[in-house]
C-alpha cells in the first residue's frame, strides 16, 4: 500500500513540475504576434494557390499586416474576402485585381521537334501518359488543347502545337489549370511586368536539345537584376513577382529568350 501511495505522490510531484517547466518556457519564447494576421488568415480561402505572389496564404496575410502588399490580390477569395480585407486593415482600394492564367512554354513547332509520332486519342492527359508526351520536352505544353476545351470563355487557342491566353478573354477561373498535365499553366493577379516562359529543369545542354527557348540555368538574369527578384533553382530561373520591378534587365540578357 506504501508503495502505491509513494508512487501516486511521486508522479504528481514530477507532474507539478513539468507543468511549471512548461508554463515558465512558454512565457520566455512567447512570440508576439498581431491578432490582425489571424483575422486576415480567417478570411483567405486557404488555397495556397500562389496567385497572390506569395507562397501562400500566411505569407500573403503577413505582408498585408506589414503594408508591404495589395490587398486585392486574391481573385479565388473574390470580392467578399477583399472587403473584409480592407475593413479590418483600414484600407480602401481600387477593387479586387484581375487574375490572368499565363502558359509557361514557348515551344512551338518552329522551336522543338518531337521524339515520336502519336496516333491516338487527342487529349494531353493521354498521350501524357506515354512517356510523357509526344513532344521532346516533357515538360513544355503538349499542344492537344484539353485546356481549350475546358475554356468557358474561349480565352485559349492552340497555334503551331502551343496552347496561348488572350488575356483580354481570360476570366481567372482556373479550369485550364486542373486539366494540364505537365503543369505549365500558372494563375497570377494583375499584369505581370516580365515572366519566365519555362519549366524545364533539365541542365542547360540537355534543354538545348530539347527547345531553342528554354532556359538553360546560365544565371546571366540573376547577375543584372538589381532587386534581387530572380533566382535560379534546379536549372530554371525564377521570379519572384512582388519584387522585381519591371526594369526588363532580364530579359535583355537572356540568350534563349525565355523571359519575357
Amino acid at each position: 500500500m506504501n508503495i502505491i501511495i509513494t508512487a501516486i505522490i511521486s508522479l504528481s510531484v514530477i507532474g507539478f513540475i513539468c507543468a511549471g517547466l512548461i508554463t515558465v518556457a512558454s512565457k520566455l519564447m512567447f512570440v508576439k504576434v498581431d491578432i490582425r494576421v489571424e483575422k486576415v488568415r480567417e478570411c483567405l480561402p486557404g488555397a495556397n494557390c500562389g496567385a497572390c505572389g506569395y507562397s501562400g496564404c500566411d505569407a500573403y496575410a503577413e505582408a498585408l499586416v506589414k503594408g508591404e502588399t495589395a490587398s486585392n490580390l486574391c481573385p479565388p477569395g473574390g470580392e467578399k474576402t477583399y472587403e473584409q480585407i480592407n475593413e479590418i486593415l483600414g484600407l480602401t482600394g481600387e477593387g479586387l485585381a484581375k487574375n490572368i492564367a499565363i502558359i509557361h512554354c514557348l515551344g512551338d513547332c518552329e522551336v522543338t521537334k518531337n521524339k515520336m509520332e502519336y496516333i491516338g486519342i487527342t487529349s494531353c492527359l493521354a498521350v501524357s501518359q506515354l512517356h510523357g508526351g509526344q513532344g521532346s520536352c516533357t515538360f513544355g505544353c503538349i499542344g492537344f488543347g484539353d485546356c481549350v476545351k475546358v475554356c468557358p470563355n474561349d480565352a485559349i487557342c492552340v497555334e503551331k502545337g502551343l496552347a496561348r491566353i488572350d488575356p483580354r478573354k481570360c476570366s481567372g477561373c482556373a479550369v485550364c489549370i486542373n486539366v494540364c498535365p505537365p503543369n505549365v499553366i500558372s494563375m497570377h493577379s494583375g499584369p505581370l511586368k516580365v515572366a519566365v516562359m519555362c519549366k524545364n529543369t533539365e541542365k542547360g545542354a540537355r534543354v538545348r536539345e530539347k527547345c531553342s527557348k528554354g532556359c538553360i540555368g546560365c544565371m546571366k538574369c540573376t547577375k543584372v537584376c538589381p532587386s534581387g527578384a530572380i533566382t535560379v533553382d534546379e536549372s530554371l530561373a525564377k521570379i519572384e513577382y512582388v519584387v522585381c520591378d519591371g526594369c526588363r534587365l532580364c530579359v535583355d540578357v537572356c540568350a534563349p529568350g525565355c523571359i519575357v
